[in-house]
């Protein structure tokens, strides 16, 4: 082969590797499964039990870069799916004194930064945003997994917990006979597409 088609051709195949390697490199975009995704929060009640709750429906999307060590999450909690195991208290919590759903029907939560340790994520904080409050908060990722899930996508999975006072969120009757302190569970399945 002519010296001159060499360097061309040997050129040609180092940008392409380049763009590869650059392609390949790129943040994921992880959408939640909405099957495995919701939020969990805990409070003591008259310190008698520790009552556990949930929202049932809750929406996310990670961005997730190993390689450069970033990541960033964006969470959407429809207000009205709380699942307290009570029909009744369901109804109480969603009223004016506490989530207010009539005026609030959605909470967010928004990563500001995001540690790791090596490729994993250890702690998220964000804003959070209840009852149109925000507030900062930081979750520790108490687990994380990266991998193929069983219809054979990428994906990642955390559970990320913090404490938050409801009393920050314009959400403080009865305290201090009920806890101020809730404990805050993000739970997250995401695939890419």
């Amino acid at each position: 082969m002519h010296p001159l088609k060499l360097a061309a051709t040997a050129s040609f195949m180092s940008l392409a590797l380049v763009v590869t390697t650059a392609a390949s490199a790129a943040p994921s975009v992880y959408t939640s499964d909405a099957n495995h995704t919701f939020v969990r929060f805990s409070y003591s009640h008259l310190g008698f039990t520790t009552q556990e709750s949930r929202f049932n429906k809750v929406n996310g999307t990670v961005n997730y870069d190993p390689a450069a060590k970033t990541a960033s999450v964006d969470v959407l909690i429809d207000a009205k799916s709380v699942d307290t195991g009570s029909d009744l208290f369901n109804e109480h919590i969603q009223g004016a004194d506490y989530l207010d759903t009539a005026q609030f029907a959605t909470a967010t939560f928004k990563s500001t930064a995001v540690k790791f340790d090596g490729d994993k994520p250890v702690s998220i904080t964000g804003n959070l945003t209840v009852k149109g409050v925000t507030k900062p908060v930081t979750l520790t990722v108490t687990s994380f997994k990266h991998g193929t899930n069983m219809q054979k996508k990428d994906a990642i999975g955390a559970d990320a917990s913090g404490t938050v006072k409801r009393s920050d969120f314009n959400m403080g009757k009865a305290v201090p006979l009920v806890g101020d302190e809730v404990t805050l569970e993000i739970v997250i399945e995401a695939a890419a597409p």
